[in-house]
């Protein structure tokens, strides 16, 4: 192959990660028989039917999502689920397999290293139209907590999908109530409920329910106390043992409010207040133990009242 064929095929595969479609470089004026002596020369590697290297070294993550949809079916499929999120930034989420979703009719090969996912439908406009064909992020999230391997870690990926914003809880919640997922559907509609309305989606009654199982008195409820900048409403209290129990929502960690979680906290505990902080996710996946730290708290040895017949 001449050099201008070899410099023209190395610019379309240079924002790839090194790799073009076959279709990419027939389309630039190459033949069937130029990337064949490319690769028999040594100058060029093949990773599949379509994915050609404009190299011979390791594929890199990014040729490797380009080469999942490539080899599944450039027409028909796009990098989806936590892929798709880490393509558009996600970090410190763990996940090292290369998602892929196609429609459920479309028949796609097995492919080394690519996991493919049949949907039922897309979502209108769910694939980002340039680039790398890729899922937009609320969809991506909702799909990535349906393929994971546990409720912890669909969890995970809906919470840090949003506190990186990568999406929003109302673009979150909207995806939600569009992407049928095949498992954990009453899991990830609570999780999403929890990330978009807070406590609100928890209740305050639940939280009784669970204190009531517990062998629990019932707490009271929106206690107002006088704080340094004002009223302070208390999610939960025991007044018998002063026990303050803070229920955040994801909204507690955006912006400034993780400074005034602070100061309020701090006001509460030099009043005479111990405080214990739930998140609503948090209490989703781990009722029990963070119900057991409720209870050590309001162990009797705590407790200024006899609490054991109700009696505060």
């Amino acid at each position: 192959m001449d050099r201008e064929r070899l410099l023209l095929a190395r610019r379309i595969a240079e924002a790839q990660g090194g790799v073009a479609s076959r279709r990419q470089l027939y389309a630039a004026g190459m033949t069937e028989t130029h990337v064949r002596r490319a690769v028999e020369s040594g100058r060029w590697q093949m990773h599949g039917r379509q994915t050609v290297a404009v190299h011979t070294a390791p594929l890199d993550v990014v040729a490797r999502r380009w080469r999942g949809v490539w080899e599944v079916g450039e027409a028909i499929a796009a990098i989806d689920g936590a892929t798709a999120l880490q393509a558009a930034g996600l970090k410190g989420y763990e996940d090292d397999r290369i998602h892929v979703s196609a429609r459920h009719h479309h028949n796609t090969s097995v492919v080394d290293g690519v996991t493919v996912h049949k949907v039922i439908r897309r979502v209108p406009d769910e694939v980002v139209g340039v680039g790398l064909p890729r899922v937009r992020p609320a969809v991506a999230a909702i799909r990535a907590a349906h393929w994971a391997v546990s409720d912890r870690q669909a969890a995970l990926v809906l919470l840090m999908a949003v506190q990186q914003d990568l999406t929003t809880p109302r673009l979150l919640a909207q995806a939600q109530r569009e992407v049928r997922g095949r498992t954990r559907r009453a899991f990830v509609r609570g999780v999403v409920r929890d990330i978009a309305f807070g406590v609100e989606s928890l209740g305050e009654l639940d939280f009784a329910r669970l204190c009531r199982l517990k062998g629990l008195p019932e707490p009271d409820r929106q206690v107002v106390r006088r704080g340094p900048r004002g009223r302070i409403y208390l999610d939960v209290r025991w007044s018998c043992c002063d026990l303050v129990v803070e229920i955040d929502g994801a909204q507690h960690r955006a912006g400034l409010n993780v400074m005034l979680d602070n100061l309020r906290q701090n006001a509460l505990v030099l009043a005479g207040d111990r405080v214990l902080r739930i998140n609503v996710v948090g209490l989703r996946l781990e009722a029990e133990l963070f119900l057991q730290q409720v209870a050590a708290g309001h162990h009797p040895s705590r407790c200024r009242f006899d609490v054991s017949h109700g009696h505060r």
